[in-house]
């Protein structure tokens, strides 16, 4: 398995590559600066440094099984990251089968939640992170919109702990008692989706057991 990860040294994308060279996959990290990667060299890990802008990202896309886009605004700040992440990788898989598995967020959407959820935590949740919800939305509207073979994964509250396997999904709305998963699960489930077919094209709320 050939998977490229965008966002690499952010907190999920450092565990997806982690986790994918323990199955034995090769791994194309895309950076921006190499120093920010927390992962030891390996042999079946490349490093490609690039900006979403850069027309040359397409080399470090394109070919792969998967491509894993994991990235983060670093502050509160209007951003585009997410957005721009998407349009870049649309561009490079048009006309390919390559898997593209996305993490958004489970507070975007309130269909679906209970009235405690739905009209207390998702509002004020939505005000604090309004920026960074903006450029998620516009991530999944231009993945929608795309004919790659796409998973988006919306987790709720992320946390440090361990992996554990226990995930809860859901695919026709919100995972309805549960508010947390860990980071590792989040990295672990993006690739056992970037491994399978069964969630292309689908949009799939997560949570931890």
């Amino acid at each position: 398995m050939k998977i490229t990860v965008l966002g690499a040294s952010g907190r999920i994308g450092t565990l997806a590559v982690r986790d994918a060279l323990a199955r034995g996959w090769h791994v194309t990290a895309v950076v921006r600066d190499p120093a920010r990667l927390s992962v030891a060299s390996h042999p079946r890990l490349d490093v490609a440094v690039h900006a979403l802008d850069d027309p040359a990202l397409a080399s470090a896309v394109q070919g792969r099984d998967a491509v894993v886009l994991a990235l983060g605004a670093r502050d509160r700040r209007p951003t585009t990251v997410n957005a721009d992440g998407a349009r870049a990788v649309v561009s490079a898989l048009r006309g390919s089968d390559t898997r593209f598995v996305a993490v958004s967020a489970a507070g975007l959407k309130t269909d679906g939640d209970g009235f405690f959820t739905r009209f207390l935590v998702k509002p004020l949740l939505g005000a604090v992170l309004r920026n960074g919800f903006a450029d998620l939305l516009v991530m999944e509207a231009t993945i929608k919109a795309s004919d790659t073979a796409w998973t988006i994964v919306r987790p709720p509250r992320l946390t440090d702990g361990p992996a554990t396997g226990r995930v809860l999904v859901n695919t026709a709305g919100p995972v309805r008692g549960s508010f947390s998963i860990s980071r590792a699960d989040v990295a672990s489930f993006l690739l056992d989706a970037a491994d399978g077919t069964g969630l292309v094209r689908t949009t799939a709320a997560i949570a931890g057991r």
